[in-house]
């Protein structure tokens, strides 16, 4: 266990929202330089997080065709939140104690702790090497995600390089810091805001929620409390009005034959659930109205 704190991501993390600070200064601006940052946010962040780290990694939501997973995996580890065996194993951790004792990122410790500080205060909760083994056999036995523990670093400053050729300065600060800002913040989001404030459709062990203004941000990962209530399905926003754009992009794909294996709730388990969750607020509203 990690039993101290994690200077090195504190201090990477620190220069990172540092450099992108340089993007509200007017040198650093250009319309081609946002374009840019768009296109690299929703590849690393839309395509590489949610799709393929989260619902497709992680919870085996969908099966993608080999070259369609390893390159969405790439886009994920260019996220710089950790190579896919790491970010995996933790958040398997966290489905596995959410919000109790065990999860590396539970709300019950305060906003703070689960948006940002966990990553780099001392956190026994996060799976050590030993343990990414034993909750990714999945991921630890192909030499492929073997490869990108390791790579994650020089392929960030691949696409550095790669940036400043195209459109220099600018696109890096937009491209890479002010991208990496939005789109990390957008992912812990989910850890904090959507254990917080929001609805709840469904019964779940934890404090997981529905919020609206987290889905948009995080392509359609605001839809937590349907994903805690039902995390192997690839849809989470359940309700018409839900949107998630990742949902969509996972039809798409699967019209084009690139995924399969799509999971989703039946209506009779998403009715049970509901029932159960509306009688628990039922009961609750009795007891206030009593009190």
């Amino acid at each position: 266990m990690q039993h101290r704190p994690n200077w090195a991501t504190g201090i990477g993390l620190l220069v990172i929202h540092l450099g992108a600070i340089a993007a509200l200064l007017p040198q650093f601006f250009s319309w081609s330089a946002l374009a840019a940052a768009a296109v690299v946010t929703y590849v690393t962040g839309g395509f590489g997080i949610t799709l393929c780290y989260h619902r497709a990694l992680t919870h085996r939501a969908l099966r993608m065709i080999k070259p369609v997973e390893y390159a969405t995996a790439i886009f994920g580890t260019l996220a710089f939140q950790g190579s896919p065996i790491e970010w995996v194993a933790t958040h398997r951790v966290h489905h596995a104690h959410s919000d109790r004792r065990g999860d590396p990122h539970s709300i019950r410790r305060g906003l703070s702790w689960a948006h940002l500080t966990w990553l780099f205060r001392t956190n026994e909760n996060l799976p050590t090497v030993a343990e990414q083994k034993r909750f990714t056999p999945d991921l630890w036995n192909d030499p492929f995600y073997q490869a990108l523990r390791y790579l994650h670093v020089p392929m960030q400053i691949g696409l550095a390089v790669l940036l400043f050729a195209l459109g220099g300065w600018s696109w890096v600060v937009w491209g890479i810091f002010a991208r990496l800002v939005f789109t990390y913040h957008a992912t812990w989001l989910v850890n904090s805001a959507a254990h917080f404030a929001g609805y709840r459709t469904y019964r779940t062990a934890d404090r997981s929620v529905n919020s609206w203004w987290v889905a948009l941000l995080s392509w359609g990962e605001g839809w937590h409390n349907n994903h805690h209530a039902f995390p192997f399905s690839a849809r989470h926003g359940l309700k018409w009005f839900e949107i998630d754009c990742t949902w969509w992009t996972i039809k798409l794909m699967a019209a084009l034959k690139l995924v399969d294996k799509v999971r989703v709730p039946s209506a009779e388990m998403r009715d049970r659930l509901a029932t159960a969750e509306k009688d628990i607020q039922r009961r609750y509203f009795r007891r206030w109205m009593t009190d």
